[in-house]
């Protein structure tokens, strides 16, 4: 499996070997001495979740209170999606910066989010999987969003298909907006945080 990081830091992705013979194919989208190898700790994987979108649909971008926050090692097992994560690290060298990958049921890449940065995807195709192997579970009081149509973002979102939000993202703060509010975290808490998994 092979591994690099994305341009926003702390981000990662993985790009599986697949084994085709006559009867399908095999693929291990997560292993373990792969992530650790390129991420420096094991994964803790305390909930798995399971979505199904239609073609157009926007999940995110999502992120949570660090510590504990909550770190992501997604792929898609049907579909296509453009997965984007975004760094939301206040004092981060790469602030604002985002990165994109897409992830399908082709080749089977997967990527890893550290906790503190946002996530965000928009489904290609019609009935598009995403799996996700979270490091802690879901605690609504701790989950924030910023919107992922923010101009001063300026996602990567395909031209020619039209975004579908639930009503939360759509009304989820601007990136300036949640930082002047407070609510994204800290960089410094998050790197603090990541050397305690080491």
């Amino acid at each position: 499996m092979d591994a690099r990081e994305l341009a926003v830091r702390d981000a990662y992705e993985f790009v599986p070997r697949i084994f085709p013979d006559r009867r399908g194919a095999f693929v291990a989208p997560f292993q373990e001495a792969a992530f650790v190898d390129a991420v420096g700790h094991r994964l803790t994987v305390a909930q798995t979740n399971h979505s199904v979108s239609r073609r157009g649909a926007v999940r995110g971008v999502h992120f949570a209170d660090v510590p504990p926050g909550q770190a992501k090692y997604v792929y898609c097992p049907q579909g296509a999606l453009l997965d984007v994560v975004v760094d939301l690290r206040v004092g981060s060298p790469t602030f604002g910066r985002w990165d994109a990958v897409r992830l399908d049921s082709t080749e089977f890449r997967a990527v890893y989010v550290a906790e503190g940065l946002g996530h965000a995807f928009m489904a290609l195709e019609d009935d598009t999987a995403m799996t996700y192997l979270c490091s802690t579970p879901y605690h609504p009081p701790r989950e924030h969003g910023v919107c992922p149509l923010d101009p001063a973002l300026a996602l990567p979102w395909p031209s020619g298909i039209e975004p579908v939000l639930s009503e939360k993202d759509s009304a989820a703060p601007t990136l300036a907006e949640a930082e002047r509010e407070g609510l994204l975290p800290s960089y410094a808490d998050c790197v603090a945080y990541y050397d305690k998994l080491r």
